[in-house]
């Protein structure tokens, strides 16, 4: 017993201290596992903007891996050539992506004057290239956007002079659509000229994973 004006002290035993550094390490480690848990702040754009970045992804891998020799490739006489795509794919980003916020971009004006046959029938590296640059700027444009400026009411202005209001969540996902829509075209034109499109290829295996 301790004498007035000492005080004891208990002693760990060993199974008593490996119970305690247990007990810290749940108390330390339930506070991180809630936080994995919590959702992204703006759960809507953070979705929005993973689609916008594979399909991306997936379009610049394609064109990078098409031949320049069959850029004026086109199943039928009606529908259009891969180098009509990649020049039309950079204009519909464009006009898409200047709709996210006060960020503007566009192709050079020497080249928007061209009509869309001839800008066609570019060199691959040059189609290709402006349409990379149109990929950069709508992420840039992106990251202007959070879930509060998706309900925004913006002014759309479209290719044959007239305007009208949209919510801004509309060009979001009108340009996701679109990009899904020409992914999905260009994939079916690679296929019947003996190419596998990026979502075809193999996925490499996790580290230690099966064989």
């Amino acid at each position: 017993m301790a004498r007035a004006g000492q005080f004891s002290v208990t002693l760990f035993t060993g199974r008593d201290r490996m119970r305690v550094s247990r007990a810290a390490l749940v108390v330390v480690a339930f506070p991180i596992a809630l936080g994995a848990q919590q959702p992204p702040a703006n759960p809507i754009t953070t979705v929005m903007k993973q689609r916008t970045m594979a399909f991306q992804q997936r379009l610049a891998q394609a064109f990078d891996s098409i031949p320049e020799r069959i850029f004026g490739y086109k199943p039928t006489a009606a529908q259009l050539t891969i180098g009509y795509i990649a020049q039309h794919l950079a204009d519909d980003n464009y006009f898409y992506c200047n709709q996210f916020g006060a960020m503007k971009g566009a192709l050079d004006p020497g080249d928007t004057s061209a009509p869309d046959t001839v800008k066609a029938k570019w060199p691959k590296a040059k189609l290709v290239a402006q349409m990379k640059a149109s990929f950069k700027f709508c992420e840039d444009a992106l990251a202007q956007l959070d879930d509060a400026k998706l309900a925004e009411q913006v002014t759309q202005q479209l290719p044959n002079g007239q305007s009208r209001t949209v919510t801004r969540a509309g060009p979001v996902m009108g340009h996701i659509i679109d990009m899904a829509d020409h992914y999905s075209q260009i994939a079916n034109y690679m296929r019947l000229n003996n190419l596998v499109p990026p979502t075809a290829l193999p996925r490499p295996r996790p580290p230690g994973g099966d064989r």
